[in-house]
């Protein structure tokens, strides 16, 4: 059971890389982390220290509250800018741009690399630990940095929510062609992908989970 950090080590954790948990700062810190069970250092050169699923929770606790948010909702973008993927639904919703589009693709990359540090073979094809612990964020930052457009207020694009299924989210995008393009790029990053009909409401719906094989 990983133990409470103290502050210094809970600035550390706040101040992990958001895609891919990378941890900097004074050795004996990182120590005490891995040891609480909120880090672990890779096997491998440069022994880069990680949160663990236990130190990416603490991470995303709301300031003041020893308890997450609620699970499926979309989360408000960060007010210290640190970089969160788009779900679509946000309100306000992260400024397009440049700098935007620089961001997720440094997220993306992050993420890419994290994969290949955490397998044995170092390939990049199947999604790692971190993407199967924040299922929404791990979806809809695949979407985001392949171009899908996120939804903006009630607007149309793409929304990922968690789903009661364990591994599971669903995307929503109310574009027929367009839903089949976001079922296609999640197939790209490792995801295997389902399109679904709501019984009540007939719309059409996907239902991903991350690979394992």
């Amino acid at each position: 059971m990983a133990l409470s950090p103290t502050a210094a080590q809970r600035r550390i954790i706040a101040a992990a890389d958001p895609a891919t948990g990378r941890l900097k700062g004074p050795e004996a810190q990182l120590t005490a982390l891995v040891k609480r069970g909120l880090a672990f250092r890779h096997p491998r050169p440069p022994h880069d220290h990680f949160l663990t699923p236990a130190g990416h929770r603490i991470r995303e606790q709301p300031a003041g509250d020893g308890t997450p948010g609620a699970a499926g909702q979309p989360p408000a973008p960060a007010a210290d800018g640190v970089f969160s993927a788009r779900v679509g639904g946000e309100d306000p919703a992260p400024a397009d741009g440049p700098a935007r589009v620089r961001e997720v693709r440094g997220a993306w990359q992050g993420l890419l690399e994290l994969r290949r540090m955490t397998r044995s073979d170092g390939a990049t094809e199947l999604p790692c630990g971190w993407e199967r612990t924040h299922l929404v964020q791990a979806a809809a930052l695949a979407l985001e940095a392949a171009g899908h457009t996120p939804a903006t207020g009630d607007g149309d694009g793409y929304r990922v929510r968690a789903t009661p299924q364990p591994e599971a989210v669903a995307v929503h995008q109310p574009d027929g062609t367009a839903l089949r393009e976001c079922a296609v790029t999640l197939e790209r990053a490792g995801w295997q992908v389902g399109e679904h009909t709501d019984p009540r409401t007939r719309v059409r719906y996907l239902l991903a989970s991350p690979r394992r094989v």
